[in-house]
């Protein structure tokens, strides 16, 4: 079965996210997006659980779904047939959006000499190893605080405390390569897995991305060899769940989906989706305050040349740092990738008008309803029909963006990436 999952956003209990991230409204936007299993996020905060355990029920092993009601639809009662739609590449729009048990952990800690902020998202496949964990966390900072939590906590560590409430919870290292919070973040992150997780790095078999990093260029690392790569969005808000997601062809349960991470078999893991990673916000080196964005391949150092204070270092920089391998080689038994713009960003081009303007909105609304999700829409559907429904404009730049033939002017120090399609 092809199902497409989104395994990283956050409930309204974090810092910073939207208040409308509820449950009902996840499983209704990961519809419109064409995501079949998306992560409740943030199961560790009290308030949120009370909400999984409230809201959801259990359908197939280690997934959720809401219950009672039926998952209200975006579908209107004109849609045209779901004959439109491959069924080989959905699962069918009657079937309600599936959850997953996961949550991401902020640990701040000294090791070999150094302060490590790094950033974990873990994942169990019950709520009863879900509140295990809570109470072995609990016991070492305040869950209630924040969704994201901020603990005091060797990554090593966490990663033993969730496989001792269930030996099929998992750790994956939260968008790698952000220089501030991961792993091999230029800040305050290590130079390998092993460095970071000692004797239990076996038990790494994935990371994520992020938003200013693609597969090709992990690949340049032969140590990620072993390794699969994930991509999730992230999302804060209800629009930008979905902007990276993943493709696997398994079973549809929480072991199907694992396993197939943890395999990186091409027929299982069929492929990522990606954000452009100049579009990241930590994609180049620069210094937001001065409006200096800088090139890696053209530094001078780490310092600003306006204001003398320390450039962030950016994801490429830092890739460049790590790898022993020259860029487009591609690593052994990679699992492909493709790169999309978000669709409202794309009528956004076009309309010369805000991305979170009504225009958008509605146009956005009405493609999803007449046409098929957004990742149909990006992915699959035949240009010609594109043309029909949509016009020629939006039809001409999705075909762009499926060719990669896109301009964009890298993203820097927390600033986005600007895109021009058109």
């Amino acid at each position: 079965m092809r199902i497409i999952a989104d395994l990283h956003i956050h409930s309204k209990y974090s810092r910073a996210v939207s208040r409308d991230m509820t449950l009902p409204n996840i499983a209704l936007w990961a519809e419109k997006k064409g995501i079949n299993v998306i992560s409740t996020g943030d199961f560790t905060h009290p308030e949120w659980m009370k909400s999984i355990k409230r809201e959801l029920m259990p359908v197939e092993q280690g997934l959720f779904v809401l219950k009672n009601n039926e998952q209200e639809s975006f579908l209107s009662p004109e849609r045209p047939s779901r004959e439109i739609l491959p069924k080989e590449n959905f699962l069918v729009h009657w079937q309600k959006t599936r959850f997953i048990l996961g949550s991401e952990i902020s640990s701040i800690y000294k090791k070999n000499g150094k302060t490590r902020k790094i950033h974990s998202l873990i994942f169990t496949p019950s709520v009863e190893s879900a509140e295990k964990i809570n109470k072995e966390l609990s016991k070492i900072g305040n869950l209630k605080s924040d969704g994201r939590p901020i603990l005091g906590l060797d990554a090593k560590e966490l990663l033993k405390i969730i496989l001792n409430a269930d030996e099929r919870s998992v750790l994956i290292p939260a968008h790698a390569w952000t220089p501030w919070f991961s792993i091999f973040g230029s800040m305050s992150g290590f130079d390998s897995i092993e460095e970071c997780f000692e004797d239990m790095a076996d038990k790494i078999f994935a990371i994520e991305t992020g938003l200013s990093s693609d597969p090709k260029m992990n690949w340049r690392l032969s140590s990620l060899d072993k390794i699969s790569l994930i991509s999730n969005s992230d999302a804060h808000s209800l629009p930008k769940i979905g902007r990276e997601a993943n493709i696997f062809n398994t079973e549809l349960s929480y072991d199907g989906i694992t396993d197939a991470i943890k395999s990186k078999d091409p027929k299982k893991f069929l492929s990522t989706i990606e954000f452009f990673p100049e579009e990241g916000k930590y994609h180049y080196d620069g210094h937001r305050d001065c409006n200096v964005s800088v090139d890696p391949a053209s530094s001078k150092g780490d310092i600003c040349a306006n204001c003398g204070k320390k450039l962030t270092i950016g994801v490429l920089h830092r890739v460049n740092d790590l790898a022993d391998r020259v860029y487009g080689k591609k690593s052994k038994n990679a699992i492909p990738y493709k790169s999309i713009i978000p669709l409202a960003e794309i009528i956004s081009e076009i309309e010369k008008v805000g991305v979170k303007s009504k225009k958008v909105t509605g146009i956005y609304e009405n493609l999803i309803k007449s046409i098929g999700s957004e990742f149909y829409i990006l992915l699959d559907a035949p240009i010609k029909e594109l043309e029909n429904i949509s016009g020629k404009n939006l039809a001409k730049a999705i075909e762009k963006v499926r060719q990669g033939k896109v301009k964009i002017e890298p993203g820097y120090d927390g600033e986005f990436g600007k895109i021009s399609i058109l």
